[in-house]
């Protein structure tokens, strides 16, 4: 397995220059990430379970996909490029906002995230690749309502954020 480096930024999200992505976990250090909402024809949100032997947050629920732009990469290149490694999918993406965020995790891991966060629509079925993602589904907003509401420790942190800031909007 090669290193993989993530962008640091500062509060402004100013390139302030790299570090090994697990190295920059431990540290809690701000570094840059995207994070991609993919909806079909009738509103329904693709989710993907993230694999079982991810660093941290494994087997939980999160959005179609997530990660981080390599040194030199754009965050829109780096949305796409993901969804593609992770979901097997092509979709047209704009870009929607940013917004940072710091969660703890048991393991000591911290994510310290500007998180650019990117939505596409598209009504095809992810290639779901499982090095990275478990399963897949596609709920309702009212589905996920209920969900988050029953069981909110069955997602992601960002996840939470995110799709409250992004089904406020709607």
């Amino acid at each position: 397995m090669t290193e993989e480096y993530v962008i640091l930024v500062d509060e402004s999200d100013r390139s302030v220059g790299t570090m090994e992505k697990m190295a920059a976990h431990q540290q809690g250090l701000l570094h840059r990430a995207i994070s991609v909402f993919v909806l079909d024809s009738d509103g329904r949100l693709l989710l993907q379970q993230r694999a079982a032997h991810k660093y941290h947050s494994a087997g939980l629920w999160t959005n179609t996909c997530c990660s981080h732009p390599a040194p030199g990469e754009t965050a829109a290149d780096a949305a796409h490029r993901r969804l593609r490694q992770e979901m097997g999918m092509e979709v047209p993406l704009e870009f929607a906002f940013t917004f940072q965020y710091r969660a703890g995790f048991d393991n000591g891991l911290v994510e310290h995230e500007v998180d650019h966060v990117f939505i596409g629509y598209a009504s095809h079925a992810p290639v779901i690749n499982p090095e990275e993602v478990a399963d897949y589904r596609w709920l309702s907003l009212p589905e996920i309502e209920r969900e988050l509401a029953n069981n909110p420790d069955a997602y992601t942190p960002w996840f939470k954020i995110i799709y409250r800031k992004i089904f406020a909007r709607i």
